[in-house]
């Protein structure tokens, strides 16, 4: 049985649903909700009334105050969902790829299982589940568990 799960949230419907989901599986567990800055696609997984054809320039002191605030909404989003089960979070930021942050942090933090939302599509000649959860699934070195 898992004793600390990992929930990667990005603002999407399945991350969402991957938290839910680890919320009623893990009952026991403690689950941690990590959102990753990505540093190359800064707009992904933000909320719709940012606006994303114009991005501060990475590194500026503008950037982190919008990384921050989306990071911050996002979590307490998380904590919300959360409080809906009866449970609590703990929450963490992140800045960086979020195929290796998500690994790096598991192995780090000592957590035991992952659950991820699969991101992607099931046309012909396309992935199953987004890059992401393909890194991750691969790399890990705990069990991963992708929502869909």
């Amino acid at each position: 049985m898992a004793k600390h799960v990992l929930v990667p949230v990005d603002g999407s419907a399945l991350s969402w649903s991957a938290l839910r989901y680890a919320l009623g599986e893990f009952p026991e567990a403690s689950i941690t909700a990590l959102h990753v800055v990505d540093l190359f696609e800064p707009g992904y997984g933000t909320y719709p009334e940012f606006e994303t054809t114009y991005e501060p320039l990475t590194g500026s002191e503008e950037w982190y105050e919008r990384a921050e605030e989306v990071s911050e909404r996002l979590l307490s989003e998380a904590e919300a969902i959360a409080g809906d089960h009866d449970r609590t979070v703990a929450t963490a930021s992140e800045i960086g790829d979020p195929k290796r942050v998500i690994v790096d942090y598991s192995e780090a933090e000592d957590v035991d299982q992952i659950v991820l939302g699969a991101h992607g599509r099931n046309e012909e000649g396309r992935a199953v589940f987004g890059s992401v959860a393909e890194i991750v699934v691969r790399r890990a070195r705990v069990t991963v568990t992708l929502v869909r």
